[in-house]
């Protein structure tokens, strides 16, 4: 791989690692239900020709002002809506195994903040902290296979931004590059461990389905517009307790968006977007801008 192509797959790894945050933020904090919905162009064209382990360092924002919500059946309608915003501070640390020399191997740490207003109220704080690794190789020079874990810890720093369970994403991501065009995708799971909460019902959440697809034009050196596709299928959560399901718990969205990319210098990059909902059943729409820098070392 070229050098170019090596420095967009180490921001394009970032991505991904700051993906992980649209799949884990609290019920009451996310800026939207569709997890990994904010990976960009080359977000999965991570290079193997690297001798040394390097880092990024990463500060990512988004906010989301959801006007209305998806109902059961799928009507749009213009109540329940919120704004929130949610930030993201993390490392990533990235090297080989000398017996392995043509796969690459990540470890990050995530630690998100988050903001929310809504019904005249509003409050903030620290959401659970993410952490897992990744482990990806390359079929041909022109495309990148992967898989990663990452697990979610159930506490924030206040009630409103913890989610009280443990849970696990678990996915394949893909890159295929083109002289002009480039195609990102992944598919996965997320699952959730049973909620338990003093005096309360024990729930199981349902275990969420996702995938995301980006198309993106190598238009300049200096910009590279794209689009976005995010889906997800949630099913519903189970009531121990009460031993049944939990009516309208089930969800599902897909969004479209577009983007831009904007590679600063050799380490420092700068993506934005905005995407909205065109779907939905049992979630607040997303109407959201992403913005997002990192600086590799």
């Amino acid at each position: 791989m070229s050098a170019p192509a090596c420095r967009r797959g180490k921001y394009g790894f970032l991505w991904l690692i700051i993906s992980l945050t649209g799949t884990y933020e609290s019920q009451s904090a996310r800026a939207s239900d569709i997890t990994l919905d904010v990976i960009g162009p080359h977000e999965y064209e991570l290079p193997i020709d690297f001798d040394k382990p390097w880092d990024i360092l990463v500060q990512y924002l988004n906010g989301n002002a959801a006007g209305s919500m998806y109902n059961t059946l799928g009507q749009r309608k213009a109540e329940g809506g919120s704004h929130t915003w949610q930030g993201m501070s993390k490392w990533v640390h990235f090297w080989k195994f000398k017996g392995i020399p043509n796969v690459g191997f990540g470890w990050e740490l995530i630690q998100v903040e988050n903001y929310v207003l809504r019904n005249g109220t509003n409050y903030g704080g620290l959401g659970p902290t993410i952490s897992g690794p990744v482990v990806w190789f390359k079929p041909n020079r022109k495309s990148t296979f992967g898989m990663q874990a990452f697990m979610q810890t159930p506490v924030g720093t206040r009630d409103a931004l913890s989610t009280n369970y443990w849970s696990v994403n678990l996915n394949l991501v893909f890159d295929y590059e083109w002289k002009d065009f480039s195609v990102d995708g992944d598919v996965g799971t997320v699952v959730a461990a049973t909620l338990h909460e003093t005096g309360q019902h024990s729930y199981t959440p349902g275990t969420t389905f996702y995938t995301n697809l980006r198309f993106s034009w190598k238009a300049s050196k200096v910009a590279e517009p794209f689009l976005a596709l995010d889906w997800q299928n949630a099913g519903g959560s189970y009531d121990h307790t009460a031993g049944n399901w939990v009516s309208d718990s089930s969800s599902r969205e897909i969004a479209l968006g577009v983007g831009m990319m904007f590679p600063l210098t050799k380490s420092l990059t700068f993506t934005t977007r905005y995407s909205h909902s065109v779907e939905g059943r049992n979630t607040p729409e997303t109407n959201a801008w992403f913005g997002k820098i990192i600086y590799v070392f």
